[in-house]
């Protein structure tokens, strides 16, 4: 079975449902990298675009999901609020710091690493493991060795510019900002984390999700308690009420789509598509998100693109596929295992099981 094996017209609703998906959240990367160069405060962004996103799916979970309610526990309230620390506000501002000192593209590549990332963190946990044995197992260390050779090559190495060479200075409002070396470097820095954190929440969330089985509820949740951490963080620096105010229609604009659209929506798609396809099928479409962020920011933001950028984000997505690839081998040797014992078992009379429990007994 291959990643995008079909069987018929209804499998390609989830195909069709991720490049939608994927189209969306490359519109949400070229919003957020506008309004920032345009001045608007990280924090401030973030603290609108989760209240927005709670506020959206909160009708959907306390129609959906009502027992969600009964079992909400002090304990999953303190776990949905650490969630929020590590996979709303904090990995947002990071990613957002990272778009603004870098570019869209750019900071798209650095999505294509957390599979990886999040492989790399649940080894440890006994989440993941592999089996160097297999062709899966092997696949899978080949995988994240090229993804991370990829990932070290795009943040050490720039090279020449490939295209808008002449846009290198960016301008906001009057202030020309130059995307220096050093600003490139805080942009890096600022990437890792934010994978880094965002791989982490995904190891917090399985744990949440076996503990509270309520999609909707728990996101909802979480968007809130990351709304109110960023709003208090941003008061806390000493933002201005004047940040506050949105001003012209695509700060609205990005306000609403990034948090209805961006958080809410498209996040009710990709579980949707987990379900249907699961999540292999899912995380192979995240480089598509890259692709398309780049037909927007280079040739209508005229966002420069340096050599290092596309040989490091082309490394990037051979690694991803082959990690991919590995796991997607080692679903389906142990799936073929299942078969096979249960045909075995299924072949075994009711006096060879009899025969077979007395030789058991002492």
């Amino acid at each position: 079975m291959g990643l995008f094996r079909m069987k018929g017209l209804e499998d390609f609703k989830p195909l069709m449902a991720m490049v939608a998906i994927d189209f969306a959240f490359a519109i949400v990367n070229i919003l957020l990298e506008t309004v920032l160069d345009h001045g608007m405060n990280h924090l401030v962004l973030i603290t609108y675009r989760l209240s927005i996103a709670a506020i959206s799916l909160a009708p959907i979970a306390y129609f959906c999901e009502k027992d969600g309610r009964a079992n909400l526990s002090l304990r999953i309230l303190c776990y949905l609020f650490f969630s929020a620390i590590v996979g709303a506000s904090l990995t947002q501002y990071c990613f957002l710091l990272g778009i603004q000192h870098t570019s869209a593209t750019f900071a798209c590549a650095f999505v294509n690493i957390v599979p990886v990332a999040t492989f790399l963190l649940a080894l440890p946990f006994g989440l993941e493991s592999v089996k160097l044995k297999s062709s899966g197992g092997k696949a899978k260390v080949i995988g994240t060795v090229v993804c991370i050779s990829g990932a070290v090559l795009l943040t050490t190495y720039k090279g020449p510019t490939l295209a808008n060479a002449s846009h290198v200075t960016a301008h906001v409002g009057n202030v020309k900002l130059k995307k220096t070396a050093e600003s490139w470097t805080v942009g890096c820095i600022a990437l890792v984390a934010g994978t880094l954190l965002w791989s982490s929440w995904f190891l917090l969330q399985s744990n949440i999700g076996k503990r509270y089985p309520y999609q909707y509820s728990s996101t909802a949740i979480m968007s809130g308690f990351g709304a109110v951490q960023s709003a208090v963080l941003s008061l806390s620096t000493g933002a201005k009420l004047s940040a506050w105010a949105l001003n012209g229609k695509i700060q609205i604009l990005t306000v609403l789509y990034t948090g209805m659209i961006g958080s809410g929506i498209c996040f009710v798609g990709m579980s949707w598509c987990v379900k249907k396809r699961g999540p292999v099928f899912t995380a192979a479409f995240s480089p598509l998100v890259q692709i398309m962020a780049a037909m927007f920011d280079i040739p209508i933001l005229h966002e420069p693109l340096f050599l290092g950028s596309l040989l490091g984000s082309i490394v990037v997505i051979i690694g991803l596929y082959i990690l991919l690839w590995g796991k997607n081998k080692e679903m389906e040797s142990c799936a073929s295992k299942v078969v096979v014992e249960e045909e075995i078992t299924s072949t075994i009379t009711p006096q060879d099981q009899m025969m077979k429990d007395l030789q058991e007994q002492p």
